[in-house]
């Protein structure tokens, strides 16, 4: 009988120390999914700034705090388009595809326009791509256009209906900033309003406050969290003449230490 114990002891000790170290190795797994991710997607902005002269806008539009379109709506429609098909160089990047001319550049049935089209930039079947709506359906989307979609990182944790009404695995929307050339300080170059909308419909449908919402003394977290700290002269940000992405990461939240990001470390 103590033998037995003994037993039984030594097992749930062994189960005790392989279920972090499982969990250690699946999450190790999903960080270099998602850097792969990341690779791809350069690749594919790469691809769209030899076509259109440069990575694509990620202002938040038509205006702060009210604008339906950001900066992660903006990178799905220039790597994929509006609608999955394609991105149209006409295109002023707006919720509903009609440009500044008043032309619907988005119209399938149109052959010229459709023949117009750049890319898609991304295969569709392996781009995790999503509707804001389909992720966000219970909280609602704020005032993002919630038909548009969004690229979404590989820490699966949502449940999404497709339109064909079968069910996928969502993970959070990839936060996308385009860099300002010319800005002479830190947040001239990056605009912490650029994917605001989105952080802040996170932390609504989480329920939890992510660091990079919370709206303190100048956004202070936020240009921390971009700044390089190998630049001491002046504040100044990670990868200053391209773009940043940013994975929430497992946790889910952004703004904390485990967020995969293409700078830094």
């Amino acid at each position: 009988m103590i033998e037995l114990l003994i037993v039984l002891a030594i097992i749930a000790l062994l189960v005790g120390l392989l279920v972090p170290a499982l969990s250690v190795v699946r999450n190790m797994a999903k960080e270099t999914k998602q850097k792969a991710q990341f690779a791809t997607i350069e690749l594919a902005l790469a691809a769209f700034k030899n076509d259109d002269g440069d990575y694509p806008r990620s202002d938040w539009t038509p205006a702060v705090f009210t604008g339906d379109y950001c900066g992660a709506q903006k990178l799905a429609e220039a790597l994929l388009g509006w609608d999955l098909l394609g991105f149209h160089p006409n295109s002023d990047f707006t919720s509903n595809g009609i440009n500044n001319a008043g032309v619907f550049v988005y119209d399938s049935s149109n052959d010229i326009l459709f023949g117009q089209r750049k890319g898609p930039y991304l295969e569709n079947a392996t781009a995790d791509v999503f509707t804001l709506g389909s992720i966000f359906w219970k909280t609602g989307t704020g005032s993002l256009a919630a038909n548009t979609n969004v690229l979404c990182d590989v820490f699966h944790a949502t449940t999404v209906t497709l339109p064909g009404g079968t069910t996928s695995k969502a993970g959070a929307p990839i936060l996308y900033y385009k860099a300002n050339t010319s800005g002479k300080i830190l947040n001239e170059v990056y605009r912490v309003t650029d994917n605001d909308a989105i952080v802040m419909i996170k932390q609504q449908a989480d329920g939890r406050e992510h660091p990079l919402g919370i709206p303190n003394d100048l956004n202070a977290a936020f240009y921390n969290y971009i700044r390089d700290p190998k630049i001491t002269a002046r504040p100044w940000p990670y990868r200053p003449d391209s773009y940043i992405l940013i994975s929430a990461g497992a946790d889910g939240l952004y703004g904390t230490p485990d967020d995969i990001c293409n700078f830094g470390n």
